[in-house]
C-alpha cells in the first residue's frame, strides 16, 4: 500500500512537473523583439530594411517610419540580422527572459563600391518630434504651376496670406511672414519678407520635396521659426555616371498663363562623387478674371534659374549652390483709389468699378523683384560617430514697387530696397551606436537694408543693419519604439537704423537677446499607430517695418504706421499628434495650443490717408497677448484597389486675452475632401480626382473691419491624372478644373477681397516628360 501511494505520488508530481513546464512556455512566449532603424549619419529612418532571426526562420520588413516588431517570442537567445543594400550588416544576440527587447539601430554606409547601385550623396535629414507634413511623388507632380503658397495649402493646418491671385504666403496655424521660415536647399531665404504682399522668392519647381514642420522650431532654426519652417529641398545629387531630364509644359485658361521647367541632373563616370544639376523655369500670364469681370492689371512674368555642383565621398562631402529669382507682377488697379469716397464705393460695391480687357501688359502700380542666393555648403566625417559641417550664403534681394504717379515719376520706383544677407552656419553632428544622437553649433546673420536713392518717397521703412548670433545644442535619445529630444538655444540680435526725415537724420540702436527650448517625444504605440508631442518655447523681436513704418505701402495700397516701442514677442506652443496607419488607412490628427506674449499685428484703424497718389486705409502695428489654439485632420482610404478617399480640414482660434477679442486675419474653418478613381492598365495608370473645398465664414471678426467677414464659399474641383512608364522613360498627362462651376467667391485672408471676387474658373493642362 505504501509502494502504491509513493507510485501514485511519484506519477503526480511528475505529472504537475510537465503542466508547469508547458505552463511556464505558454506564460514565456508572448514577447517580442521590436526597434527602429536609422542611418548612422544622419538619423534619417530606413524603409525596407530586412530584419531576420535565426533560431525562428523568421523576420520582417522595417516600415516607411524604419519601426519592426517581431512577436510571440518564447524566453531564450536569439541572433538578430539587419540588412539594407549599401550598408554594413548588423548580427547582435539577443537573450529574451521575462521582458521584451527593444533598441535604436544605426546601420553605416558600406564603403564597398556596389555596381548598378546609385549611391547619392549626402543629405541631412531634419529630425524632428513635432507635427510635420510633406509634399513628394505624384502630389507635388500634380501641384507643379502653383506658386509655393497655394502647392502648400494641400497639408492640413496651411492657408495662405493673399494679396490678390499672384502674391501667397504660406501660413501655419495663424501664422505667417517673420514667424514662418523658408529654406531653400538648406539656407534661409532672406527677402523683404515682412510685407503682406511679398510673396516668397523661389522657384517650386527645383523642389523634390517640400515639408512642413508645424511646431516652434527657434532652438534648431532661429527666432524667425517660431511659427513654423517650410523645406524647399532638391533631390539628392548623383555620385556616379548617369542623366536625368525632367521637363514640365503647363497652361491655363484663366489668365491665358504659360509655364516651362526644366531640370537636368547628372554625375561624372571619371570622377565618381562627383555630380551635378542645372534648373530653369519660365511663366507668363495675364489679366486674372473672376466669374464675371476681369481684374485689372494682374498680370505675372517670371524667369528663375538654379545651379549646384556636388561631390561626395565616404569622408568628405561639399556643394556649391546658385538660383536665380526674377519675377515682375502687377498689383490690381482697382486696390488704388483716387479719392476717400471712390475707396468707401467700391469697397461698398464689392468689385471694381471699371471693365478692362484680357491683356499681358504690366502696368503701374507694379512689383519688380530679383533675388539671388548662392550657398557654399561642407561636411567632413571626423570620425563613425562625428561630422563636422560648415555653410556659408550669400542674398541679394532687389524690390521694386511702383506706383501711378505724374509725367517722368510714373517711371520711378517708389519704393526701391536692396537687402545684403550673409548667413554662417558651423555645427557637428554625433550618432552612435547606442541610442543617443545630437548636434550642436553656432549661425551667425548678417544683413543690410538699404534705400536706392531717387525715388523721390520719403522710405517706408529706415536703411538698416542687423547681426544675429545663435548658439544652440540639441540632443536625441532613442530606444526602439521611443524617441525623446530636447534643446536649448541663446540669442544675440543688434540693429541699427537711419534715415532722413523731412531733412533730419533719424537713428536708433536697439539690442534684444533670449533664450529658447524645447522638449519633445515620439512613441509608437504599437504596429499602426503612433504618438508625438513637443513643447517649445519660441521667441521673436520686432521687423524694423513693425518699428518704423511711416507711409504709404505701395505694393499693399495701404498706409502703414510702426511703433518703436514694441517688444520682443515671446511663446509656448504644445503640438501634439496622433497618426494611425494601415494598409489601406492612414488618418492624422494635430492639436496645437500656443500662448503668445506681445504679439504684434497689423490693424486697421478705420482712417484714410489723401495724397496725390490717391485714398488708402490707414493700418498700425499693434501688440497684445493672444492665445492660438486648434486642430488639424488629415486622413485617406483605400476602398478598393481602385477606390479611394482623402481628407483634410483645420480649425483655428486666436483670441486678443488682453481685451478678449479677435485678431484680423486669421483663417476660417476649413474641410478639403475627395474621391478619386485609379485605373491600372500594362504600362500606364489613369487617376481621377473629383473634390470639394468647403470654406466657413470667419464669425470671429476684430473690432473693427474696412467691410465684414465674406460668406461661406463651397468650390468644386476635378483633376485627372495619367502616367505612362515608357521604359527608361516616363509620360504625365495631367488636366485639372478648378471652381469647376465658376462660383462667386471671396476668401477672407485675401487682402483684395474688399475690393474684387477671387479667380473664377482655371482649366489647366500639364505635360511632363522623365528621359
Amino acid at each position: 500500500m505504501k509502494n502504491k501511494n509513493i507510485t501514485a505520488f511519484t506519477l503526480i508530481l511528475g505529472l504537475w512537473s510537465v503542466l508547469s513546464s508547458f505552463s511556464t512556455q505558454a506564460q514565456t512566449c508572448n514577447l517580442s523583439i521590436r526597434g527602429k532603424v536609422i542611418h548612422m549619419e544622419n538619423n534619417q529612418s530606413i524603409p525596407g530594411a530586412y530584419i531576420w532571426i535565426e533560431e525562428i526562420k523568421n523576420g520582417a520588413i522595417t516600415d516607411p517610419d524604419g519601426n519592426f516588431i517581431i512577436k510571440d517570442l518564447c524566453a531564450g537567445t536569439y541572433t538578430l540580422k539587419i540588412q539594407f543594400l549599401g550598408h554594413q550588416d548588423i548580427v547582435e544576440t539577443i537573450t529574451l527572459d521575462k521582458s521584451s527587447f527593444n533598441k535604436t539601430y544605426r546601420l553605416e554606409e558600406n564603403p564597398m563600391e556596389l555596381e548598378g547601385v546609385e549611391i547619392h550623396g549626402h543629405q541631412d535629414a531634419i529630425q524632428t518630434t513635432t507635427a510635420i507634413q510633406a509634399l513628394y511623388g505624384e502630389e507635388l507632380l500634380e501641384s507643379r504651376g502653383e506658386n509655393l503658397g497655394e502647392s502648400l495649402k494641400r497639408v492640413a493646418g496651411v492657408t495662405t496670406f493673399s494679396t490678390g491671385n499672384s502674391i501667397a504666403k504660406p501660413v501655419i496655424h495663424g501664422l505667417h511672414s517673420n514667424r514662418i521660415m523658408i529654406l531653400n536647399n538648406g539656407i534661409r531665404l532672406e527677402g523683404q519678407q515682412w510685407g503682406a504682399e511679398h510673396a516668397p522668392e523661389i522657384d517650386p519647381f527645383l523642389a523634390d520635396e517640400i515639408t512642413v514642420i508645424k511646431g516652434a522650431e527657434t532652438v534648431r532654426f532661429g527666432p524667425e521659426a517660431m511659427g513654423g519652417v517650410i523645406l524647399v529641398s532638391p533631390a539628392d545629387l548623383p555620385t556616379k555616371k548617369e542623366h536625368k531630364t525632367d521637363l514640365h509644359i503647363l497652361g491655363a485658361t484663366n489668365g491665358r498663363m504659360g509655364n516651362i521647367s526644366f531640370t537636368h541632373t547628372g554625375g561624372s563616370e571619371k570622377f565618381k562623387g562627383l555630380g551635378y544639376r542645372v534648373q530653369g523655369s519660365a511663366k507668363r500670364g495675364g489679366t486674372i478674371k473672376s466669374p464675371n469681370y476681369y481684374q485689372s492689371n494682374t498680370g505675372i512674368s517670371e524667369l528663375n534659374f538654379s545651379g549646384t555642383l556636388g561631390y561626395s565621398n565616404k569622408k568628405l562631402g561639399t556643394e556649391l549652390y546658385y538660383s536665380y529669382f526674377n519675377s515682375e507682377l502687377g498689383i490690381l488697379r482697382d486696390a488704388h483709389t483716387g479719392n476717400l469716397s471712390d475707396l468707401q464705393s467700391i469697397i461698398e460695391n464689392g468689385r471694381p468699378f471699371s471693365e478692362s480687357d484680357f491683356t499681358y501688359q504690366i502696368a503701374n502700380p507694379k512689383q519688380k523683384v530679383v533675388h539671388h542666393l548662392a550657398k557654399f555648403k561642407s561636411h567632413y566625417h571626423l570620425n563613425s560617430n562625428w561630422k563636422a559641417n560648415l555653410q556659408y550664403g550669400f542674398q541679394l534681394n532687389e524690390r521694386q514697387e511702383f506706383d501711378r504717379r505724374r509725367g517722368e515719376l510714373n517711371t520711378r520706383p517708389s519704393l526701391d530696397l536692396q537687402l545684403f544677407t550673409n548667413t554662417l552656419d558651423l555645427f557637428v553632428d554625433h550618432t552612435h551606436p547606442n541610442a543617443f544622437s545630437g548636434t550642436w553649433g553656432l549661425n551667425l546673420i548678417q544683413q543690410a537694408n538699404t534705400n536706392v536713392p531717387g525715388t523721390g518717397v520719403t522710405p517706408l521703412i529706415p536703411n538698416f543693419d542687423m547681426v544675429n548670433l545663435g548658439i544652440y545644442g540639441m540632443e536625441k535619445f532613442s530606444k526602439g519604439p521611443l524617441e525623446v529630444e530636447g534643446g536649448i538655444r541663446y540669442d544675440l540680435r543688434t540693429i541699427t537704423t537711419a534715415r532722413f526725415v523731412d531733412g533730419q537724420l533719424e537713428s536708433a540702436d536697439l539690442d534684444y537677446q533670449n533664450f529658447t527650448a524645447f522638449l519633445g517625444a515620439y512613441y509608437q504605440l504599437s504596429k499602426n499607430l503612433t504618438f508625438s508631442s513637443n513643447l517649445g518655447s519660441a521667441w521673436r523681436p520686432p521687423n524694423v517695418n513693425e518699428l518704423f513704418s511711416q507711409g504709404l505701402h505701395h505694393g499693399a495700397a495701404a498706409v502703414e504706421i510702426g511703433d518703436q516701442n514694441l517688444v520682443s514677442e515671446k511663446s509656448f506652443k504644445w503640438v501634439n499628434s496622433l497618426e494611425y496607419s494601415t494598409r489601406k488607412t492612414v488618418l492624422e490628427v494635430t492639436g496645437y495650443v500656443n500662448a503668445i506674449g506681445n504679439y504684434i499685428y497689423l490693424n486697421p484703424t478705420g482712417e484714410t490717408f489723401v495724397s496725390l497718389r490717391g485714398t488708402f486705409n490707414v493700418y498700425e502695428y499693434l501688440q497684445a497677448n493672444a492665445l492660438f489654439y486648434g486642430l488639424d485632420v488629415s486622413g485617406s482610404h483605400e476602398f478598393t484597389s481602385k477606390f479611394s478617399g482623402y481628407l483634410k480640414g483645420s480649425i483655428i482660434r486666436a483670441r486678443n486675452t488682453q481685451t478678449d477679442s479677435f485678431f484680423p486675419f486669421i483663417p476660417s474653418d476649413r474641410m478639403d475632401w475627395g474621391l478619386a478613381y485609379r485605373l491600372n492598365g500594362e504600362g500606364k495608370t489613369h487617376k481621377f480626382t473629383l473634390s470639394n473645398l468647403l470654406v466657413a465664414k470667419q464669425h470671429r471678426e476684430p473690432d473693427f473691419d474696412l467691410a465684414p467677414a465674406p460668406p461661406a464659399y463651397a468650390l468644386v474641383n476635378f483633376a485627372y491624372l495619367q502616367q505612362l512608364d515608357m521604359g527608361e522613360n516616363n509620360l504625365n498627362l495631367g488636366l485639372q478644373i478648378q471652381n469647376i462651376f465658376n462660383t462667386s467667391y471671396k476668401e477672407y485672408m485675401n487682402r483684395f477681397r474688399y475690393f474684387t471676387d477671387d479667380i473664377g474658373r482655371n482649366i489647366s493642362l500639364k505635360i511632363n516628360y522623365q528621359f
